[in-house]
């Protein structure tokens, strides 16, 4: 289940199996609803325009009036997507999240990450968040836009990575490495971990290097996993377009 007018709206786009849609007949002067019914009719969708929308599933989400009831949302491998970057001509730009759990974390990372082009996001079995109707619902359907592998041996896939020509760097704070002096023109992989327990010390030993964001003397220890994500993001963009 997923539910709010821009998921399903990007879900529409991504070209997501849909098999049926409600909505609240109030909404239909809405722009977007307006090409959801379109998209309905014309794919033979079931449809179903009803007065309220209080269902106990959703009752207490920001649903905007509308869910639907989509294909899952499949796990991929990262082996068999590194491949694909390299043959499409791309640089790979990946994320690998540590014990990440807070689903508006994760749906702000996917978010952020669908904006700035990483081509694929990597979690943990264990100690992970779920990919559920609220992760999908924070992440403003980028979730549709931007592959998820789901992999038990992180240590492996590190391996893996650097065996491909991709540099693995830890985003944390214990280090003395300011992110700035660091290139990220070349193939790169961000970890990220959880802000209590940071990232696995097994995993920073395999990594290339170590960076942090900087802050002000005396301001808080450290920032939010996904605005640290955003920022990192936007610096690796910032190399690869203007400085290219």
């Amino acid at each position: 289940m997923i539910y709010g007018i821009n998921t399903l709206y990007e879900a529409i786009k991504s070209k997501r199996k849909i098999y049926k849609i409600y909505l609240n007949k109030k909404n239909k002067k809405n722009n977007k609803i307006k090409k959801i019914i379109k998209y309905s009719k014309k794919n033979n969708i079931s449809l179903n325009e009803i007065i309220n929308l209080n269902f106990k599933k959703i009752e207490k989400k920001n649903h905007q009036g509308v869910f639907a009831i989509i294909d899952h949302i499949q796990l991929l491998k990262i082996e068999n997507i590194i491949p694909m970057i390299y043959n499409s001509g791309k640089i790979p730009l990946l994320i690998i999240l540590d014990s990440i759990t807070d689903v508006r974390n994760f749906g702000s990372i996917v978010r952020t990450s669908a904006c700035t082009g990483v081509d694929a996001i990597i979690i943990t079995t264990k100690n992970s968040v779920t990919i559920n109707s609220d992760s999908i619902k924070t992440s403003s359907g980028g979730i549709f836009k931007i592959p998820i592998c789901k992999e038990k041996n992180i240590i492996k896939i590190i391996r893996y990575l650097k065996s491909f020509g991709i540099q693995v760097i830890a985003v944390t704070e214990k280090t003395d490495n300011i992110c700035y002096k660091f290139n990220y023109k070349n193939p790169t992989a961000f970890i990220l971990g959880s802000e209590q327990k940071g990232i696995s010390k097994k995993y920073l030993s395999l990594c290339n290097n170590t960076v942090k964001l900087p802050l002000i003397k005396n301001s808080l220890t450290s920032l939010n996993v996904s605005v640290a994500c955003g920022a990192i993001l936007y610096e690796t963009i910032r190399q690869r377009l203007i400085e290219s």
